[in-house]
């Protein structure tokens, strides 16, 4: 990599773990920016998800207050993440690669779509908080092995379908979803990357700089992050996105 794109990448990165700390969707920016320097999509996705997991790690140590008490809700769920992730892994492994051309500028799409729908989802989950079941059950446990699918297959948003999942059927404070989430995450990405690391095309290179800045990145947005503006947040992912996919159409 030239002093440019390690930049590039490193500044990808420490975006991407703030945004990762507050709303769930900094694969957005790490990806196409992986992209745009020239790696092929299969290793772009492999690469990214193996660097953001350090980010993950600095994002639940910034939420460490909002976890106390959830612990045995984490262990519950995050079986069902693990799961998923390590299906969703295999799943990306085994399909040819012309299935991930196809399949992921349409999760980037949906991504999109769910990052421009929170705030409503978000009103939507505050109205329902009253009623919602406080231990989740099974159809949760269900939705977040969804999720890991997802996550391990691709990932992008995946911090968004989480929040939305928690905050419909767990009674508990949004921060403390918002916290659950971080850890979610944070399993999804590590199992994911036990099996990319030992299997798929890792570049190191890649993943040590997004490591460096997303380790950063988590810090600054579990610290500072909620103080941003979410409209300028959304806007920038989105338009991030939309580069994406017309890259991945057409590059």
């Amino acid at each position: 990599m030239t002093p440019w794109e390690v930049v590039a990448a490193l500044v990808a990165g420490v975006a991407a773990g703030a945004i990762n700390a507050v709303v769930g969707s900094g694969s957005l920016i790490t990806f196409p920016t992986l992209l745009a320097l020239g790696y092929p999509p299969i290793v772009a996705n492999v690469s990214n998800n193996v660097g953001l997991v350090a980010g993950g790690v600095t994002g639940v140590i910034g939420y460490r207050d909002e976890l106390k008490g959830q612990r045995d809700r984490l262990v519950r769920l995050g079986a069902g993440s693990v799961s998923g992730a390590v299906s969703g892994g295999l799943l990306l492994l085994v399909l040819p690669a012309e299935a991930f051309h196809v399949i992921v500028p349409a999760l980037i799409a949906i991504a999109c779509v769910l990052v421009v729908l929170q705030p409503r989802l978000n009103a939507w989950l505050a109205d329902r908080r009253e009623t919602a079941r406080p231990h989740g059950g099974f159809w949760l446990w269900l939705g977040i092995f969804v999720a890991g699918v997802y996550g391990g297959y691709f990932g992008a948003a995946q911090g968004v379908v989480l929040i939305a999942l928690l905050g419909i059927f767990l009674d508990d404070h949004l921060q403390r979803v918002n916290a659950a989430k971080n850890m979610l995450s944070l399993l999804v990405n590590s199992a994911a990357a036990v099996l990319f690391a030992l299997f798929a095309p890792v570049d190191w290179w890649a993943v040590l700089w997004i490591s460096l800045g997303s380790t950063l990145g988590g810090f600054l947005g579990a610290g500072v992050g909620r103080r941003l503006s979410p409209r300028l947040l959304r806007g920038v992912i989105v338009v991030v996105g939309v580069v994406a996919i017309i890259k991945l159409v057409y590059g």
